[in-house]
């Protein structure tokens, strides 16, 4: 039988989901501004990478309540990789699969995806070494 979560394990999931809605409102912030300068894919990159930036700062300081190294930094990344193939299938399968509305689809597709990203991000931000 699995063990049932911790009341911190519990704390970190609604600190990650936070953070999740913070890093969405601080990519628009970004990419608002940028795209009145830049063309709209190079304001998107930007805004997306200093997203990830204070992602990776909030998710280690506040989720996890750890050290960021530079380890975790470069590792980072893969909790992105991670929320876009679960996002996707998600997408593809409540879509075509299911006949699910496509406006409304990646809502749910981007809700069904939180625990698998964090998941990923518990892994690369506190291993079980320093846990």
């Amino acid at each position: 039988m699995p063990a049932r979560p911790s009341a911190a394990s519990w704390g970190q999931m609604v600190r990650f989901a936070a953070v999740g809605g913070v890093n969405t409102l601080t990519f628009y912030a970004c990419y608002l501004p940028l795209h009145r300068l830049l063309p709209y894919f190079a304001a998107y990159t930007a805004a997306f990478l200093i997203s990830l930036v204070c992602s990776f700062l909030l998710n280690t300081y506040f989720t996890y309540r750890t050290r960021p190294t530079w380890k975790k930094f470069l590792l980072f990344p893969l909790t992105q990789v991670t929320n876009y193939v679960v996002q996707s299938v998600g997408l593809v399968a409540l879509v075509s699969w299911l006949g699910m509305n496509s406006t409304v689809a990646p809502l749910v597709a981007a809700g069904f995806a939180i625990p698998f990203t964090y998941v990923v991000s518990r892994r690369i931000l506190r291993p079980a070494a320093s846990a």
